[in-house]
């Protein structure tokens, strides 16, 4: 078998996680190469099986290069698909496999790991992908419903080119993820990202300076862990890698405020994220447009509510995590500010960034500066992900 050189590690969503990778006769199964290298980059320990009608489309050699594990397609004394696995990820699922695994058929070695992982309670994701008229027969979507009655998650995508296409890799895997990390001791997490953007007349405005790249990066590791994440995103340049289940917009900062206040009651979060750059100081904006190239301008700009103050009496019991980003100042006096905010909203933590630093991969990503004093380094996007995870579990 030819080796694979390996792939770029980018969480431990699926470290220790036993998952089946049950390829089934759809063309989506040309998707196997990307789906397979993709669970690898969160670590999963995987077992590969593969229909004969499979085998037409993908071959087993390409599967096992992608995997970096033995594919099994037939009957064999060892039956390593039987195993007890966290997850059975089913992709894709045609309508005739999960016809035959609803009606317990077993003609197959694949379809007997299907029957064994039911008998065992173990978690099952099945990702449909077939024209739009077989998937809009009221047969497919009684086995549909058949499939969540008896516990198993069923990933759809949406209607693209008259078919129902296989979601993105990156999103299988996220699903993947959610479902084998989601448990008793899961939280539901609200984080503000983004920047705030507020009018100064009717066609400008100023805005802070922040994509929502960590923001962004933080909710999809959260989500991945199994907790419940809701975001609250602003004015944002980068985009999520997958769509994230709970995104709520408002790009001004009332508006941003008004949201998290919503969510704080409704959703009554156990964690808080507050990683939006909010805009410290706005003005009202002047009725329609003022006109070009006549007068200088001066705007008289007025402090605007802090958010983490203004939430505090909703949010009693949460763990609360702070952003502090500073430049030109020295490391300690950013611990020395981090601090601050500690004392003055009673946050849990702040993480503190120095803007020279965080994209500079031979410096410090962030500092975590902790409610007892002491402070933790994250030395790049991931590991400050895992550390956030860390104090937001206890």
């Amino acid at each position: 078998m030819t080796k694979d050189t390996g792939v770029a590690v980018h969480s431990d969503a699926l470290a220790g996680k036993s998952v089946l990778l049950a390829i089934t006769g759809g063309i989506a199964a040309v998707e196997s190469i990307r789906l397979a290298r993709e669970l690898r980059r969160h670590q999963a320990e995987l077992t590969v099986v593969m229909s004969s009608e499979a085998t037409k489309v993908v071959t087993p050699l390409a599967v096992a290069w992608a995997s970096d594990v033995e594919v099994h397609q037939g009957w064999s004394p060892k039956m390593a698909q039987l195993d007890g696995h966290d997850i059975i990820l089913i992709a894709p699922a045609t309508r005739n496999t999960i016809s035959k695994h609803i009606h317990g058929i077993m003609d197959s070695p694949l379809m007997m790991a299907l029957s064994a992982a039911r008998g065992r309670g173990a978690r099952m994701c099945f990702v449909p992908s077939m024209h739009q008229d077989l998937f809009d027969d009221p047969v497919t979507q009684e086995l549909l419903d058949a499939l969540t009655a008896e516990g198993s998650s069923v990933l759809v995508n949406e209607v693209e080119e008259g078919k129902r296409k296989q979601s993105d890799p990156v999103a299988i895997v996220a699903a993947v993820c959610h479902l084998a990390n989601t448990s008793e001791s899961s939280k539901t997490v609200a984080i503000t990202l983004g920047a705030n953007r507020a009018p100064i007349d009717a066609v400008r405005a100023i805005q802070n300076a922040s994509s929502g790249r960590t923001g962004w990066l933080i909710a999809e590791y959260l989500h991945r862990m199994g907790h419940n994440v809701i975001c609250i995103a602003g004015k944002t340049s980068a985009d999520p890698s997958f769509e994230l289940p709970d995104v709520r917009r408002d790009g001004t900062p009332d508006g941003m405020l008004r949201v998290c206040q919503q969510v704080a009651n409704d959703a009554q979060p156990n964690v808080w994220i507050h990683a939006a750059a909010v805009l410290d100081y706005y003005t009202e904006a002047e009725e329609g447009k003022k006109p070009s190239g006549v007068d200088n301008w001066s705007l008289d700009l007025t402090p605007g509510p802090k958010h983490i103050a203004e939430l505090a009496s909703l949010v009693e019991g949460a763990t609360r995590i702070g952003f502090k980003l500073e430049s030109d100042v020295t490391p300690d006096t950013l611990i020395e500010l981090a601090r601050d905010q500690i004392e003055c909203y009673g946050v849990n933590a702040v993480i503190a960034n120095l803007m020279e630093e965080m994209n500079d991969p031979d410096k410090i990503r962030a500092r975590i500066v902790h409610a007892d004093g002491t402070v933790d380094e994250a030395s790049d996007d991931r590991a400050l992900c895992e550390a956030i995870n860390r104090l937001i579990k206890g």
